[in-house]
């Protein structure tokens, strides 16, 4: 077995109706990052100083050694960022993304932030990377940052987002049973579910793009416009598609400057200036969708074992397990839980067999309205496709009519006629007969091959829930 396992599927083409409250037609959500105080510091018992998401763009972290400019630059967000962005945005819901250090070293904003009734999610013990962190280093600080934001907020934390995570961070967060909603991806514009064992965990993407973090990197933002324009284009955007959500990144040491919180004001008025927009916190979010989209689990065919895997899909190709037990073992993944994914696997297979296994499928297959049928000798699956079609309901002239175009079509290629009859009414299949019996060998052999496919497509509608 090969299995791969990220989701490059998501929603597909057609994304849920979010339902958000009052027939909204976006949620905005706006995350403040929380971090002074909680950066790399040798004062918190760290190796160096921080070299991350501040004026100094490029700098580099300096071993056993205290950085006062970038000390000050963080402590500007602590002490003067923050205020003007809470005199900004006082009376919006806003989630706070909480560094639970840096969070114990800010009593009077955390008061402020419970003042205003700001969703306080934790961001984490310490702001650090964890590319490179053991599991049981991350999970221990994970534990330890739950623990320490509930001493010092009062209540402990419903959402978690470490940032420069781990690829062990969601998993983690999830087995602790403790969040209503995880934002460690970027990976989609809603709310999605992702399992871990028996934990049904609820995942709030974020975002790196509309995020005043690009004002501390290369070829980001340069000024508070720029800002502004790609905020008013991303919501322009998601509110013209409808039933989506925007989040918003913000850092108390970067769009807290003066010249960038003008930006983020007039955002926030020209999104107010719209009607259907609800502004929410993460956590009203994560409570909305649960409600309104509770997790499903269903049998995933990437996570069959292949007894379980063969036994519901080996008829899909007729009489040809073949085709499905390769399909198994290729590289199968959550894009393949789908009928147009799984239907990709098994056509794949299907196609790189050789002409002669091929035209054993081809064989496989029963005459249209033939001797089979009348026999009641049909697979279950044949029995209603041909019945759809009206083929079990045929006058005798009829009847007469299919035995002579089978036996000439028979006659000509050597395999019998095959249509997938879903797609057709009784004219036009007996249309396609007349049109197709005109066709060469190498033509037709082709066109039985995607008839033959269309038709395991119609079949896994029938088994798979998407």
């Amino acid at each position: 077995m090969h299995r791969y396992p990220r989701d490059m599927s998501g929603f597909g083409p057609t994304p849920p109706d979010p339902q958000w409250p009052g027939g909204a037609r976006i949620a905005v959500q706006i995350v403040l990052n929380y971090e002074e105080g909680g950066e790399n510091n040798i004062l918190h018992g760290d190796a160096g100083s921080e070299a991350f998401l501040s004026e100094i763009v490029g700098a580099a972290s300096w071993p056993d050694q205290r950085h006062w400019n970038m000390e000050s630059m963080y402590e500007y967000g602590a002490r003067a960022g923050f205020w003007r962005l809470h005199r900004m945005m006082a009376d919006l819901p806003v989630t706070v993304y909480g560094v639970a250090t840096a969070l114990a070293r800010a009593p009077e904003q955390v008061a402020a932030m419970q003042d205003a009734g700001w969703e306080i999610a934790s961001h984490g013990l310490k702001w650090i990377e964890y590319k490179d962190a053991s599991e049981d280093v991350e999970r221990a600080h994970m534990a330890e940052a739950i623990r320490l934001h509930t001493e010092v907020v009062g209540t402990p934390p419903r959402g978690w987002y470490t940032g420069r995570c781990s690829v062990n961070t969601v998993r983690l967060a999830a087995e602790t049973g403790q969040f209503a909603y995880v934002a460690d991806t970027y990976a989609d514009d809603l709310p999605y579910w992702m399992e871990f064992g028996r934990r049904d965990q609820l995942i709030v993407p974020y975002t790196l793009d509309a995020n005043d973090m690009r004002f501390a990197t290369p070829q980001g933002f340069n000024a508070g416009a720029q800002f502004l324009d790609y905020l008013k284009a991303s919501f322009d955007t998601l509110y013209r598609e409808g039933g989506r959500m925007m989040s918003v990144g913000l850092h108390c040491r970067l769009v807290g400057r003066p010249g960038r919180a003008e930006a983020l004001r007039q955002f926030i008025e020209y999104a107010q200036g719209h009607e259907g927009v609800w502004f929410a916190t993460r956590e009203q979010i994560a409570d909305h969708w649960a409600t309104k989209h509770p997790h499903q689990r269903w049998e995933r065919p990437s996570q069959m074992d292949k007894g379980a895997f063969m036994a519901k899909f080996d008829h899909v190709f007729e009489h040809s397990p073949w085709v499905e037990e390769r399909a198994f073992d290729l590289e199968l993944g959550p894009a393949h839980d789908t009928v147009v994914g799984l239907h990709n696997a098994m056509c794949r297979a299907f196609r790189s067999a050789s002409e002669e296994e091929r035209l054993g499928v081809l064989t496989a297959h029963p005459d249209l309205a033939g001797k089979l049928a009348a026999a009641k000798r049909l697979t279950a699956e044949s029995t209603a496709e041909q019945a759809s079609a009206g083929l079990d309901a045929l006058t005798d002239a009829e009847r007469a009519a299919f035995a002579a175009q089978n036996a000439a079509y028979v006659e000509k290629f050597g395999f019998p006629f095959i249509i997938a009859v879903r797609d057709h009414d009784k004219a036009s299949i007996q249309a396609a007969f007349a049109a197709r019996l005109e066709n060469d060998r190498d033509a037709e052999f082709a066109q039985a091959c995607h008839q033959v496919e269309r038709i395991a497509f119609h079949r896994l509608k029938e088994l798979l829930p998407r």
